[in-house]
């Protein structure tokens, strides 16, 4: 145990409007802890039979209103449109391969892959079903945007999605965001929601500090 490094876990989806508002408090814990390496796990909010047109969840305009509020986050016109059609399709396992394309090119940059995403949703709203999303991206990090797209459309991209899908649920995480400080097998909820730095700085040295005395007894 004394020998396990600390990491974070982020488990998150990409088109979590929660997510998005989180992501600004988020960076700044980030920032601040290099030392910290993070790795970024979607949780398929929208899939199966959850996977259907945003007009099927009414309750999503309220969210954002409450969201711009808490955090500041601002959706976009274009983002709102897509609101006020109500047609568009929200597919989880679509955005989790994109999200593994593009780590699969640049594994060190899961969390700046993660932000982009939703950025480019919640503000010019591009679809997270579209691979041309995750080419501008790609290009974006100085990435191949036609390898990119062309891993989208694999079936291993399917398949390391859902296993990571699976990896959520091995976690018992059931809401997005969450924030977890992990050691081995063990694992710390330190944020989510509207939490701001402060709060992950404090629950991060709480964090570290039950870690010590689980190792000293």
């Amino acid at each position: 145990m004394e020998n396990e490094k600390l990491n974070l876990l982020y488990i998150w989806d990409g088109y979590c409007g929660w997510c998005y508002g989180f992501s600004k408090e988020l960076t700044k814990f980030h920032n601040n802890h290099p030392e910290l390496p993070i790795t970024v796990l979607p949780g398929g909010l929208f899939t199966g039979d959850k996977s259907l047109p945003i007009s099927n969840y009414p309750h999503i305009p309220e969210a954002n209103q409450r969201i711009n509020q808490l955090t500041g986050a601002v959706f976009g016109d274009s983002y709102n449109n897509l609101l006020k059609k109500g047609n568009f399709l929200l597919n989880s396992e679509d955005a989790g391969k994109g999200f593994v394309a593009l780590k699969h090119f640049a594994p060190s940059k899961q969390y700046e892959i993660a932000n982009a995403m939703m950025k480019l949703f919640y503000l010019e709203g591009k679809s997270l079903s579209d691979p041309e999303t995750y080419g501008e991206i790609a290009q974006n990090l100085e990435i191949d945007p036609e390898k990119v797209m062309t891993c989208f459309h694999t079936e291993n991209a399917l398949i390391e999605t859902q296993q990571l899908f699976m990896k959520v649920k091995e976690t018992g995480v059931n809401s997005y965001p969450t924030l977890l400080l992990q050691k081995g097998e063990e694992m710390i909820k330190i944020g989510g929601g509207v939490a701001n730095v402060e709060k992950l700085e404090e629950n991060l040295k709480n964090a570290v500090e039950l870690f010590s005395t689980k190792r000293s007894k």
